[in-house]
């Protein structure tokens, strides 16, 4: 079985053992069952678990963090005074070419307030982005790249 399925027995375990049928619970027995498993990690054998699940939490965090981000600004936008937008459509050239990778991406961004996924490139090497208020172009791009992109190559690559 792989350490993932593990964990989860081991957070399902400590939901019956704790007698705490509750979300809150469960979190805490899969924490709880993380550790333990990495600290049982050379009877199980070799797992690239322990480097993703990190990598899979600060992507989580990230996202968490720009939907806050983009909500405000869009808020900003609505109820001030000056509503100055500048939107257009970005070209974002693109590292990821797996279909999970791509997919995540265009999904996030669309799932981003103010930002919408258009299209990619046939060759997976654009993605076309629309902005409500993109501004500067290649800070745009930088954004996306340095952030949700390079989150997802830490987690997939």
């Amino acid at each position: 079985m792989t350490a993932l399925v593990w964990n989860l027995l081991l957070a399902l375990a400590w939901v019956f053992v704790t007698e705490q049928f509750t979300p809150v619970n469960l979190g805490v027995g899969f924490v709880v069952g993380y550790v333990i498993l990495m600290l049982v990690q050379r009877a199980l054998g070799p797992s690239r678990y322990f480097s993703k699940a990190p990598a899979a939490v600060r992507l989580l965090l990230f996202f968490g963090w720009e939907l806050i981000r983009a909500n405000v600004r869009m808020a900003i936008y609505v109820l001030g005074p000056n509503r100055l937008m500048h939107p257009g459509i970005v070209a974002v050239p693109l590292e990821p070419k797996g279909e999970i990778e791509l997919t995540l991406l265009a999904n996030m961004i669309t799932l981003t307030p103010g930002t919408l996924s258009l299209d990619v490139a046939d060759d997976r090497s654009v993605l076309y982005i629309h902005a409500m208020d993109v501004g500067d172009p290649e800070r745009f791009v930088e954004e996306i790249k340095n952030g949700f992109e390079r989150r997802l190559r830490e987690l997939f690559g």
